[in-house]
């Protein structure tokens, strides 16, 4: 288990306010009332960003015919639509879209579901609806990630931030040859990511079900 360089800065910045908050306690000889109760605020806020930015080692068992969870959380859609996004840069239509929620206690590193090339990316300055809301995938700030896979296919990931989610990183750019569990991105602070799959294709997830990043098989290619 690692620190996610993402959150560099702020566990920085909480790690010198727990210092100093013990350091000014003894300074002025705080009595034990005052003295325990802020510490323990300090304390917990610290360990909350910690745990926020944990970066667990992931397994990734690499299969071209399998979809990997591009996200730890909980699949919260399972269904047949037609993205207008991926329809006017692939000329593709309907295809099985699965999301999954990113709650503020999930890792929150995003790693690529498959193995190819990255043929389309964009991002998306937008507003900060709820993740679940159903306007979020095509009004919130997000990104569109098409992959080109070896065989043809392509699937589309989408990170969407949420209404805590005020930052989204990526680290892939179009024309990139990515592999399969490979980190691709990061949201913080709580959101959601879609994936659009090829009609088809067997999903191995239901609704309610709990994925790990880089690791839970969500699909098999047909």
């Amino acid at each position: 288990m690692t620190l996610h360089h993402e959150g560099r800065n702020l566990i920085l910045a909480f790690t010198a306010l727990w210092f100093g908050t013990i350091g000014i306690l003894i300074l002025i000889e705080a009595p034990t009332y005052i003295t325990i109760p802020l510490v323990g605020i300090v304390t917990m806020l610290l360990l909350i960003v910690l745990q926020f930015f944990r970066y667990p080692t992931k397994h990734t068992i690499q299969n071209p015919k399998q979809i990997i969870a591009p996200a730890d959380g909980k699949v919260v859609v399972i269904e047949n639509v037609v993205d207008e996004e991926f329809q006017k840069e692939s000329g593709i239509g309907e295809r099985i879209q699965v999301s999954i929620f990113m709650s503020p206690f999930n890792v929150h590193s995003n790693h690529n579901p498959v193995t190819g090339i990255i043929k389309f990316f964009k991002y998306h300055p937008g507003k900060f609806l709820v993740a679940w809301h159903p306007k979020s995938s095509t009004e919130n700030e997000r990104t569109t990630v098409i992959y080109q896979l070896p065989n043809g296919e392509q699937v589309l990931v989408r990170q969407i931030a949420g209404a805590l989610a005020k930052r989204i990183k990526w680290y892939v750019k179009e024309g990139q040859r990515v592999e399969q569990g490979q980190q691709f991105g990061f949201i913080k602070f709580g959101s959601r990511v879609d994936i659009y799959l090829p009609p088809g294709t067997k999903i191995n997830v239901n609704l309610g079900d709990v994925t790990t990043g880089a690791e839970t098989v969500i699909a098999t290619l047909a």
